[in-house]
């Protein structure tokens, strides 16, 4: 076996500037006139020009002659209801309680005196979160079940919430929505459960983990990594060739720019945003990579649109890698700028030409009509649309679409997950290619048993318990705080639990959710999917929350227990995060050989804003492998290639399986394979299927613990040398704070 060693690229500690690309301007400039045309009135999520808008209402309603009359005066009670909700979206938390608290000398009825005082208690809980949790941000800000420097310094927000809360619950004792926040505020002021009233306590053992997986730490603000943002998207990859996984992350509002951070390979990152010509390239709910021009850099697509109706007429960017970690839009060039609404696409090449193509999922709801498209790679830098011709031209609320080839006939096929319950997800069998060169898809969902769940959003293939036949997750998104609080309590719920689908090996799946036991609320958006042991089995986190300001969930981590059931090591693994879990990504980041992962945090709202987190594993001592692939006959980043791995175990011999994908619908691993091997004794053979050309090599004598370079066809893989690093240690252990900036 060879031994390369990745000699990188040197880059100056302060990023180059270089003139960027004229169609990289164009595409800022479409941008722009977005985010300057967004009608406030229209648009639910620019708040800011929402407050402006009942402001200037407001002003005009008190100044006209209608005023005094009973019509009036209603009016304006409305105008301020409106007005005191945007400011609470736009996280002008004091001015929204301020607007309250006015209301609440005004309003006689009971019923809207109760919603008042619910929201004037939420309007203090966020009050709480920016003060402490944004502006004196640490590791373990918002981390629940909330503890140590986690607990508020400045308690003036969380306390009045408690009052506020109880007053609510007083008056309507089985609201577990409200019962679940005041339990949370009570941890904010390190209160719980000592202080709780029992009546309305969420006793701590709830939430305990069924499995210690080891404490992993938010690194992110030691690393640069914690920027303040909405919801969005995030890809962990080695942009820059240089062996060291990289993370650019997206925020949705329409001028928070993409971020790029290089990993130094030192454990340092490099904010290269400007450097990699990607000024003015903005929002963007979802990204993902691929090497779509084959020149060995990942080039990236961001997604935008989404939830908009017909304020989401906007483009989607392709970002083509020049080299070293610089990007040129080549959206127009390529035949990629359509504007529809979306959020998900997913990159495969499905006519095994050797060359990637792209389906992007769009956003069809009342009116507002998009098909969604497929794109044919032409292998020349451009694409044409065949979905129609493929029969992919699919309608309705779509929030989620992968490739895998769940039947294992060397075809990639398509899934589809809707947003709507009169719209059932959708299994699309690759069918081949007939007499006229055209491809075409068959709807088989109903003989496959894949339908739900009713209002599902993140999904995947995935070999979860190691058979050979691709499964599928699919996670639902019918569920509410109070659900949540339910499920933890042990009461009964009205939420639809996700869908683990296992593959029988015959074209259709079982459902298996409650037997894996996964059948639990989970308000899914940000998903994926990794190995966080290195035991050969793949764990999963779940991004959770809406876009309700009240909405403050835990996102969830679950560990495969040995392809059987999943066990929830959420609050043991220190993954609990109660803000808005977006984009998650699975990688290696210090090269130690263990998975990190790395998720976007933020809301949808302009105000509903937080750090982003990256978690650091603590290592588990079992073995990996890393397995760089370089198709040629195939597409050059080996995407949809099939790799199975057989190993010696004390028990006896072992399978273990795993495809190159970038994992989840909503967040981007890198596309290196990072393999877990468990307690294996040795590698008896390593084994790589093609997409294109369909050839079978198998490799004998590889050694674990190390990365390999396999190229299509060559005889014998390729040892890199990449160095490990230590992310540095933190000083004076977890007690450090650092000053964040909120947006208002």
């Amino acid at each position: 076996m060879c031994l390369v060693v990745l000699a990188g690229t040197v880059f100056a500690d302060e990023p180059r500037k270089q003139e960027q690309a004229a169609s990289t301007q164009r595409m800022a400039e479409r941008l722009e006139k977005i985010a300057i045309s967004a009608d406030s009135s229209a648009h639910p999520y620019v708040n800011s020009a929402g407050v402006k808008h009942f402001r200037d209402q407001l002003e005009n309603l008190q100044n006209s002659l209608a005023a005094q009359t009973l019509d009036g005066k209603d009016r304006i009670l409305k105008t301020r209801f409106a007005l005191a909700t945007q400011l609470l979206r736009d996280g002008q938390s004091e001015q929204a309680v301020r607007e309250i608290v006015q209301l609440q000398t005004v309003v006689d009825h009971p019923q809207v005196r109760h919603v008042l005082q619910m929201k004037l208690g939420l309007a203090y809980l966020r009050l709480g979160e920016q003060e402490n949790c944004i502006v004196k941000h640490n590791i373990n800000s918002c981390l629940m079940p909330i503890s140590g420097n986690g607990v508020h310094q400045l308690k003036r927000g969380s306390s009045a919430a408690v009052e506020e809360f109880l007053g609510v619950l007083q008056r309507n004792p089985n609201d577990l929505a409200t019962r679940w926040l005041l339990n949370i505020a009570y941890m904010t002021l390190g209160e719980h459960p000592e202080k709780v009233p029992p009546a309305y306590l969420i006793p701590p053992e709830v939430f305990e983990s069924e499995y210690d997986i080891g404490h992993f730490r938010d690194m992110a603000p030691l690393l640069g990594l914690d920027v303040v943002g909405l919801s969005g998207g995030g890809i962990m990859e080695d942009f820059d060739g240089d062996g060291y996984l990289d993370i650019m992350a997206s925020s949705w509002g329409l001028r928070d720019p993409i971020r790029y951070f290089r990993n130094r390979g030192d454990g340092t990152f490099a904010d290269r945003t400007e450097a990699a010509g990607l000024s003015g390239i903005v929002g963007g709910l979802n990204t993902c990579q691929a090497d779509y021009d084959n020149n060995g850099y990942m080039d990236v697509l961001v997604l935008r649109g989404a939830w908009l109706d017909k304020e989401g007429y906007h483009p989607n960017s392709l970002l083509a890698n020049q080299g070293e970690g610089r990007f040129v839009d080549t959206t127009e060039k390529a035949g990629l700028l359509t504007l529809h609404p979306t959020q998900t696409a997913a990159w495969g090449d499905f006519d095994n030409d050797g060359w990637v193509d792209l389906f992007v999922g769009n956003e069809s709801r009342g009116e507002e009509i998009h098909p969604c498209e497929l794109f044919r790679n032409q292998g020349d830098g451009t694409f044409v649309d065949e979905a129609v011709t493929a029969g992919l031209a699919v309608e309705g609320y779509v929030k989620a679409v992968v490739w895998g080839d769940y039947d294992n006939d060397g075809m990639l096929d398509l899934y589809i997950s809707r947003l709507a319950p009169d719209e059932p997800n959708l299994l699309l069998r690759n069918e081949g290619e007939d007499a006229t060169g055209r491809w075409h898809f068959a709807d088989v969902s109903e003989e496959a048993g894949v339908t739900g769940p009713d209002y599902s959003f993140p999904t995947w293939f995935w070999d979860y318990d190691n058979d050979g036949w691709l499964d599928l997750f699919v996670a639902g998104f019918n569920a509410g705080t109070g659900d949540v609080a339910a499920a933890y309590l042990g009461l009964p719920h009205r939420a639809d639990a996700p869908r683990l689908y296992r593959n029988n090996g015959d074209g259709s799946f079982a459902d298996v959710t409650r037997a894996a036991r996964l059948d639990v609320p989970l308000k899914a958006m940000g998903c994926n999917f990794g190995d966080l042991d290195n035991d050969g089995y793949l764990d999963c986190y779940i991004g959770t929350g809406d876009p309700d300001m009240a909405s403050l969930v835990p996102n969830r981590m679950f560990r495969n227990k040995a392809g059987k059931t999943f066990q929830d090591v959420t609050t043991s693994g220190g993954f609990g995060h109660l803000q808005k879990g977006h984009a998650v990504a699975f990688g290696d980041i210090d090269h130690d050989g263990d998975q990190d992962v790395f998720a976007v945090i933020g809301g949808a709202f302009s105000g509903d804003v937080f750090q982003n987190v990256f978690f650091e594993n603590p290592g588990h001592g079992n073995h990996w492998i890393k397995l760089k692939l370089q198709g040629r006959r195939s597409n050059r980043a080996a995407i949809g290639a099939r790799i199975k791995i057989e190993v010696d175990t004390a028990d006896g011999i072992r399978q273990i399986y795993a495809t190159v994908t970038s994992g989840g619908s909503f967040g981007a691993s890198s596309l290196r394979r990072e393999i877990g091997l468990g307690q294996a004794l040795a590698i008896r053979s390593l084994e790589i299927t093609w997409p294109a050309s369909r050839q079978v090599q198998v490799f004998a004598d590889v050694a674990m613990d190390q990365i390999l370079l396999i190229r299509e066809g060559d005889p014998r893989p390729l040892s890199l040398e990449l160095q490990a690093f230590k992310i540095p240690a933190l000083d004076s252990a977890e007690q450090q704070t650092h000053e964040h900036h909120s947006r208002n």
